[in-house]
């Protein structure tokens, strides 16, 4: 990251470049103490031109290493990189003046004193990014430095209550953390400094062996770093844009409903049915009752699972091709144009790294198979000729039923002679629609219209506790709004 020289003058056109960058860095107080460094070093008061000289300014690069920030007083509000008097700001105020300063060197230096460690998270945001949300004009370099602010003070209590163990503080008042906006590099950078102030006693707060016993833990884990990101993105999102993300969201899980809850009429259809019968056959006796995909992907060619997997990608692959290709072509469509979402978000993917098109994909087949291998533990055990036997069968009584007219259900389910015959399967509630399998097939006793019938009523349980789910949702962001919206008429904002 290059200095600029000059303030809110941002890189334009970068299109491989992350919309943010989050590198978050720690410092032991034992390295600070044996360096005679202070916490508090990083900030001072609102008039620092005097300790802060532009020679200094020149060479630093604003994502330097923690260690050396200390190195440089006042380096959180220097001069150069700021534009506002009261920079500085945290959980209860967006600019600090110089008494709330003091007080924050106070806690600075007491989280120093009780062996805490101090942390820093740094966002590069892209200039690109910041236009096309309506954060910055390229033309007067003015930011939108309050909406930044709003979305740090949201991101700083995921990482501090969910970026260790167990939350950071042991009350509200245990943490001190303040952050500060820099314009005076090539992308715009958004510090966040935090400490804990009281000792840490927690045996799950603190390093239980190797060079570092009992010292607190330091590296927060990379999957709540990205959840901080994804956040502090939605955060800052123009409603353009979040109405642009939500819609192909929207349109992805639409064609996914439809596709799942109609699986179940076209995969149990006769003309799956051999493959059907060869996935049964192929899946592993000893495991009845446990068949699932689990974590290896359905092309995986190693486990007892994987030759049904594959036969079950295949049958999905043909289902995908023939009876449901519009919807299948509709979900793949808008998912990978929600990759080139993440890609203008995110950068320019690296090798290995799975799309989001082609998780959500695996999502879906895994989801399908898993349901299709669930409902095929409910056929008893039998013999292979057996299945085979009734398999012939029913394709027999349903060529024979296309040409003499619909047969009379109940007749044959009344008939004693049919219903004893050992020679014919025992055939309940045909419809008049030779499209489907299900309604025909049984294994003693357990048909495929039973399976199709609990396949479908699963998914409509599935559906309805995502709705509400969804509803409840909805409703708690509304009271939260509210909430909010009241919050600021009482203080007059």
């Amino acid at each position: 990251m290059a200095k600029t020289g000059e303030i809110a003058a941002f890189a334009l056109g970068e299109k491989k470049t992350a919309m943010v960058n989050l590198p978050a860095q720690f410092v032991t107080s034992s390295t600070a103490d044996m360096k005679g460094q202070k916490y508090s070093d990083l900030v001072d008061y609102a008039d620092n031109s005097e300790k802060t000289s532009d020679l200094n300014n020149e060479s630093m690069n604003d994502l330097i290493d923690l260690k050396e920030q200390f190195s440089k007083p006042g380096y959180a509000n220097r001069n150069s990189a700021v534009t506002e008097t009261h920079p500085i700001f945290g959980s209860d105020k967006l600019n600090y003046d110089n008494h709330d300063i003091s007080v924050l060197r106070k806690d600075l230096d007491e989280a120093q004193k009780n062996g805490n460690n101090i942390h820093e998270l740094a966002f590069s945001i892209r200039g690109d990014w910041l236009v096309k949300n309506n954060l910055y004009d390229p033309e007067t370099r003015m930011i939108d430095q309050n909406k930044l602010k709003h979305a740090e003070q949201e991101v700083a209590k995921t990482l501090i209550n969910k970026g260790f163990n167990l939350p950071l503080g042991e009350d509200e008042n245990d943490v001190v953390w303040f952050g500060v906006i820099h314009q005076d590099t090539d992308h715009l950078n958004m510090h966040l400094w935090f400490a804990k102030k009281s000792q840490e006693t927690r045996s799950e707060m603190v390093k239980q062996e190797g060079k570092y016993k009992g010292q607190p833990i330091g590296v927060i884990p990379l999957e709540v770093i990205e959840q901080a990101k994804r956040q502090f993105r939605k955060q800052l999102m123009s409603s353009q844009e979040l109405r642009r993300h939500q819609e192909i969201l929207k349109g992805v899980g639409g064609f996914k409903k439809e596709i799942v809850e109609t699986a179940p009429d076209n995969l149990l259809d006769d003309r799956h049915a051999k493959a059907i019968k060869q996935i049964y056959d192929a899946l592993p006796q000893d495991m009845k009752g446990r068949w699932q995909v689990g974590n290896a992907h359905l092309t995986a060619g190693k486990g007892k699972m994987a030759k049904a997997n594959q036969l079950t990608n295949q049958l999905l692959d043909d289902l995908f091709d023939k009876e449901l290709k519009p919807e299948y072509e509709g979900f793949k469509s808008l998912a990978q144009e929600y990759d080139a979402i993440n890609i203008e978000d995110q950068g320019v993917m690296h090798k290995g790294q799975r799309k989001w098109s082609e998780n959500k994909e695996e999502e879906l087949r895994k989801r399908l198979a898993n349901q299709l291998y669930k409902h095929l533990a409910q056929i008893e055990d039998t013999s292979i000729n057996d299945i085979d036997q009734q398999m012939s069968e029913l394709l027999s009584h349903v060529k024979k039923r296309d040409k003499g007219g619909n047969v009379d259900k109940t007749k044959i389910a009344s008939n004693p002679q049919e219903k004893n015959s050992p020679s014919k399967p025992l055939i309940n509630n045909v419809t008049p629609n030779s499209n489907h399998i299900g309604d025909q097939m049984s294994v003693r006793g357990v048909s495929f219209n039973k399976i199709s019938r609990l396949w479908r009523q699963e998914i409509r349980a599935e559906t309805n506790a995502e709705r509400q789910f969804l509803k409840n949702q909805k409703k708690v962001e509304q009271e939260k709004a509210q909430e909010v919206y009241e919050s600021q008429i009482s203080r007059g904002m």
